[in-house]
């Protein structure tokens, strides 16, 4: 093989700027809610057939991966994930962006993307034949203990709230159940409901659980949204690379789990960040820090998340096997193009796959001047944005991201449904990160868990089936490292111990505290709340099959549990103290927040009734209204009139006539 000849055919000025393109468009597209990689690539592949095999890989290799990384700015700037891929990037990126360090977030994001795309694509080009075999030895039991190795992140997100963040958990499962059973084809909690025949589609609801919330809370009171530094110091690039220098280990660590998740089918970005970010918070040395804006969260996640892209093309190219669904598109693409998929494809048509895998190189090189130019755009937009418009507008982004994925207004009503539940849910301690952690690992653990029950019960042992496996068992003791640490670490930091305590003029030896925390009213009524919901949902699992009630019922069982152990813990604490006065939010900020969930409501109810156009653009003037804290000048409301045309026009002509989706017309334009 003449290595050097497939890199120069790699450097041709076309094949250049089909990756500077693919990553500007990719970067783009993941930056909007709903917008996934996976459509980014779908809607750009017809234009690769006019091309060389080589360069229509390339260009969709730059689209996919410039794709990933763009998902990390709405996760900074808005707690949105632009891709299901950078969920955990929220956890650390927003609160560093609600500081001033929104800047530095997206540096720190761009490079470790570079470095995970890096290491991705190298193995890639080294290694793609012998690890392909490791794909194969993953079967049915291997990834349900995935999936709850995934789950166990749970636990370093929920320190202190454990029980409530494993509620949440086997909630968000719960919710993946809804509609046909991916084992067995039982119609499961659809209430009759055609709506929910097709399930609840993961982008729609990983939208609403993070974005409705903060969508909401931004009019709660006249406070800046992002804090805004003095001293903008601008990509802070020198600082960037002296953290991701320093949490080198956490970097390379971070991008081979994504590698390694990535040559799994079916895994993907999700879970591969939510793994690396549970195992850099296992292995910090201050892992408190982690969901306060931690930048070693933000490195994890993001190198992670891209290194599945090189990853994920192990198993395409040789053995033919899509790792995530952009590789399926990608798969399709190449069978037009008359490639042969297989081992023989490295032999027969080497000079196609390794002009492509430099291509992919090149473009995730690419992928840093493209991502600091957007991002630092992005950022101070996003920072100067007045919030009179920044509300309506990234509350139309949602809903017309969740309406793209299926052009089904459905989605986007489940959309606000869910948002406006985790937004009464995360008052009371039950984040939504858990939820959403459940709902996109819930297919994948149920399909394993029902597949390895039913061949244990075939062969006459379940327990050997899920427990009996070398590679299951070493799956199991990180998934219990990972979900037992975060307790030894609590528990030694709670060691007694004498703490000198300086008071005017003297010191004194002061004992620790031995306070136990009050009882929790509103916990009591949700434990009850769950309880309820898990013994309906057990009691619908006897009309079902045995293969599609085995998985709802564990979960059923697990969520009454908890609910119950939630509710005892409460009952043994001491009542809390009567406050009184009104809280610091005050009647104005819960009248505008009421006001915006009505809004939201009403907007996506009339939507297939009205039309889009119609219904978004009076929304979005009402949302103005509602976000305005001040008296506006007539000039400024002519300008917001006018941004509220334009905006949705443009986005409607967009999706409409580029896109090719089809936008509710209703009774009106």
């Amino acid at each position: 093989m003449d290595i050097l000849q497939f890199l120069l055919d790699a450097l041709t000025p076309l094949n250049l700027v089909l990756a500077l393109v693919g990553v500007a468009l990719g970067t783009l597209i993941g930056a909007l809610p709903g917008l996934s990689a996976t459509m980014a690539v779908a809607i750009l592949v017809p234009f690769t057939f006019t091309m060389s095999p080589a360069s229509g890989l390339i260009a969709l290799g730059a689209i996919y991966t410039g794709a990933i990384y763009g998902g990390a700015f709405a996760a900074i700037l808005v707690n949105t994930p632009g891709t299901p891929s950078s969920i955990a990037t929220t956890f650390d990126g927003y609160p560093m962006a609600k500081r001033g360090d929104g800047g530095l977030a997206v540096t720190l994001a761009t490079l470790a993307s570079v470095i995970g795309g890096l290491v991705g694509a190298v193995t890639l080009l080294l290694l793609a034949p012998p690890l392909a075999d490791v794909a194969l030895s993953f079967g049915p039991t291997e990834y349900f203990w995935m999936a709850i190795f995934g789950l166990t992140l749970i636990s370093a997100l929920s320190v202190g709230n454990t029980i409530k963040g494993l509620i949440g958990g086997c909630l968000g499962l719960l919710l993946s159940t809804i509609g046909v059973a991916v084992v067995g084809g039982d119609v499961r909690y659809t209430m009759n409901s055609q709506m929910l025949l097709g399930g609840i589609d993961v982008t729609s609801a990983l939208i609403g659980l993070f974005c409705i919330p903060v969508v909401i809370d931004l009019v709660a009171n006249k406070a800046p949204h992002l804090t805004v530094l003095q001293d903008d110091r601008g990509y802070r690039m020198g600082e960037a690379l002296r953290i991701t220098l320093g949490s080198k280990l956490n970097t390379i660590r971070s991008s081979l789990i994504g590698t390694a998740v990535g040559i799994l089918p079916g895994a993907g970005g999700s879970i591969a960040g939510l793994i690396a970010y549970s195992e850099a918070r296992r292995s910090s040395k201050h892992p408190e820090r982690f969901g306060t804006g931690e930048p070693d969260g933000v490195i994890a996640t993001e190198s992670s998340n891209n290194a599945t892209v090189g990853g994920g093309f192990i198993p395409t190219l040789v053995l033919g096997i899509p790792g995530t669904p952009p590789d399926a598109i990608i798969l399709g693409a190449l069978l037009v193009q008359g490639i042969k998929i297989g081992p023989s494809l490295f032999n027969e048509q080497s000079n196609i796959v390794y002009t492509f895998m430099f291509g992919l190189l090149i473009a995730t090189l690419l992928m840093l001047p493209v991502g600091l130019v957007m991002g630092r755009y992005a950022y101070k937009s996003i920072v100067h944005i007045p919030k009179s418009l920044l509300v309506p507008t990234v509350a139309f982004l949602t809903v017309l991201g969740s309406f793209a994925i299926h052009s089904n207004p459905g989605d986007t009503q489940m959309m606000v449904l869910l948002g406006i539940a985790a937004w009464v849910l995360q008052r009371y301690g039950f984040a939504p990160s858990p939820i959403v952690l459940g709902l996109v690992l819930g297919q994948i653990a149920e399909q394993g868990f029902v597949q390895t029950y039913m061949i244990g019960s075939a062969t006459g042992g379940v327990a050997p089936m899920f427990f009996g496996r070398p590679i299951s068992m070493a799956i199991i003791a990180f998934a219990l490292l990972t979900l037992f640490y975060p307790l030894f670490v609590m528990l030694r930091k709670r060691r007694p111990k004498s703490v000198a305590v300086e008071r005017t003029d003297m010191v004194v030896e002061s004992a620790p505290s031995t306070q136990r925390p009050f009882r929790d009213l509103p916990a009591l009524g949700f434990g009850a709340l769950f309880v309820v919901v898990g013994v309906m949902a057990y009691l619908q699992t006897k009309d079902m099959s045995a293969m599609g009630s085995v998985f709802p019922g564990a979960l059923a069982v697990a969520l009454v549990s908890l609910s119950g152990l939630l509710m005892a813990f409460q009952i043994g604490r001491p009542p809390a103290p009567a406050c009184s006065g009104v809280g610091a939010e005050g009647k104005p900020s819960t009248l505008r927040r009421s006001a915006i969930v009505v809004a939201l409501v009403v907007w996506v109810l009339l939507m297939p009734v009205l039309g889009f156009f119609v219904t978004s653009l009076a929304a979005f003037l009402i949302l103005i209204a509602i976000a305005t804290f001040e008296r506006l000048a007539s000039r400024v409301i002519v300008l917001y009139a006018i941004s509220a045309v334009v905006i949705v026009g443009v986005f409607h002509l967009l999706m409409a006539n580029v896109l090719n989706l089809r936008m509710p017309v209703g009774l009106l334009f």
